[in-house]
């Protein structure tokens, strides 16, 4: 089996994107022929404006980034484009040979560089390894949407109570701090949990880590 027809075999289908970011027109058009080769859906731009504004979708992917002839600095486009999307991985693609330029674009975010003329094999793999990485960050970015989404649901006082279990009081201690009885904690506290979908205390604490970031 060749290096392409064992990627499309282990490509998971069209849920996943690859966006491609080139000015060159002929560039562009090969790489969407070969990134629907292997059963990944293609999306290509000719500036990284245009995909920037482009909708922002929660699907696995990664963006296919030309900074050969950027109209912006192509480390800034790399940081900006990593805060806006920060799960989609960004493969860099470079007619310029420059060692420097290939080592601001890895400490910009980049996951990969390549340089044009570009191999099909090692353009694939540098994909399925970037497509890789984004599913574990879309992962973890839609299960902090979620924690968000049941902490934006507590009432201000589901809120205090939730701050004084995770530091480690005890509902006593808890009542005492806010001023009211231990029978009102027990029922903030059973109610917040539910919200949370907290198991445990363990669990709270845990969601409460990933909420400061």
């Amino acid at each position: 089996m060749t290096a392409l027809k064992a990627l499309s075999v282990r490509t998971p289908g069209l849920a996943t994107t690859v966006f491609v970011v080139d000015d060159d027109i002929v560039v562009r058009e090969s790489l969407d022929l070969l990134i629907r080769s292997t059963g990944w859906q293609p999306k290509t731009f000719d500036s990284a404006a245009m995909f920037l504004a482009s909708p922002c979708d929660d699907v696995p992917g990664c963006l296919v980034l030309d900074v050969s002839r950027s109209e912006h600095d192509g480390a800034a486009v790399q940081r900006r484009i990593a805060t806006q999307r920060r799960a989609l991985p960004i493969i860099v693609i470079t007619a310029q040979r420059d060692v420097p330029m290939a080592v601001r674009a890895m400490r910009a975010g980049a996951v990969d560089v390549l340089t044009k003329p570009l191999n099909d094999a090692v353009m694939l793999r540098a994909i399925e390894g970037a497509v890789e990485q984004s599913r574990i960050k879309l992962g973890i970015e839609l299960e902090l949407r979620d924690i968000r989404r049941r902490y934006d649901a507590l009432s201000s006082r589901e809120r205090e109570v939730m701050a004084l279990v995770v530091a480690g009081l005890l509902n006593k201690q808890v009542g005492r701090e806010l001023g009211i009885s231990e029978i009102t904690v027990k029922a903030h506290r059973g109610r917040m949990m539910r919200k949370m979908k907290a198991g445990s205390v363990a669990d709270l604490v845990k969601m409460a880590e990933r909420l400061k970031h």
